[in-house]
């Protein structure tokens, strides 16, 4: 496993007006490993995941993602925020697949893949088409390639929005909650998905209740609770023997 850390999040703040939702985060998350975060609702867990590629700006700390600082730059003691121009560059970077798959209903699946490499990383049509056939085939949808979004099934229409951040190549993913929008009989094709995807070692984070996943995929299991981190370790330890009475309390309601 390597040594090298990919995403470090470092004394995050984050508030929405008087509500404190993230009380001073630290995680490490180093290359090609997979980080499961767990937590009750409104424990700033999808907070977190948003940070991480800018979509929420910090009150406090720093993210950086293979060594640079994400949506600031620092000058001195001081950071200052990057122009959008710069934010959207750093999250072609960042892969991120939402729980309502977030795709564009008016474009067929293929299209959905094709237009960030297409516009973001100015890549020629014929070569983006050849690599979202290619990851159209590995989510097991070779045969969509010409559907809409509302042909498919919930199932369907998330791996096409895995194969749609896959598309950019990203240093790392972000699931926030990939299965929670989805009937339970299709939840198993999602995370068969993403478990290849760790198998081939790419680095993720990915906040769920799927404990089983955690404890097959996860190199971390993190517990969050009011805005912070309130243990991690590997699965058999966090989830096997928590050491803090939060965790076991959370742990006891959903194993």
């Amino acid at each position: 496993m390597s040594t090298q850390v990919m995403v470090d999040v470092h004394g995050v703040h984050k508030s929405f007006g008087p509500l404190e939702v993230l009380r001073g985060v630290d995680l490490q998350v180093r290359t090609g490993e997979v980080t499961v975060i767990l937590g009750p609702s409104g424990s700033g867990k999808s907070t977190l995941l948003r940070s991480i590629n800018h979509l929420e700006k910090l009150n406090r700390g720093y993210i950086s993602i293979d060594g640079e600082l994400i949506g600031y730059r620092r000058s001195g003691s001081r950071l200052h925020e990057l122009k959008e121009r710069e934010v959207l560059r750093q999250r072609t970077h960042i892969g991120f697949v939402f729980q309502n798959f977030n795709l564009f209903p008016h474009l067929t699946v293929l299209d959905n893949i094709i237009e960030a490499p297409i516009a973001a990383l100015r890549r020629p049509r014929q070569e983006a088409v050849r690599q979202a056939e290619r990851l159209l085939a590995r989510v097991g949808l070779a045969d969509k390639a010409n559907a809409y979004p509302r042909q498919l099934s919930g199932g369907q229409q998330q791996r096409v929005a895995i194969a749609r951040a896959l598309a950019l190549e990203p240093k790392v993913l972000l699931f926030d909650e990939p299965t929670s929008a989805l009937d339970p009989e299709l939840v198993g094709e999602v995370l068969d998905v993403i478990k290849d995807l760790a198998r081939a070692g790419t680095t993720m984070i990915v906040v769920t209740h799927e404990i089983g996943f955690a404890r097959e995929v996860a190199d971390t299991v993190v517990f969050m609770d009011g805005g912070v981190i309130v243990e991690q370790g590997p699965p058999s330890e966090l989830l096997d023997r928590p050491q803090h009475e939060r965790t076991r309390a959370f742990l006891s309601k959903v194993l």
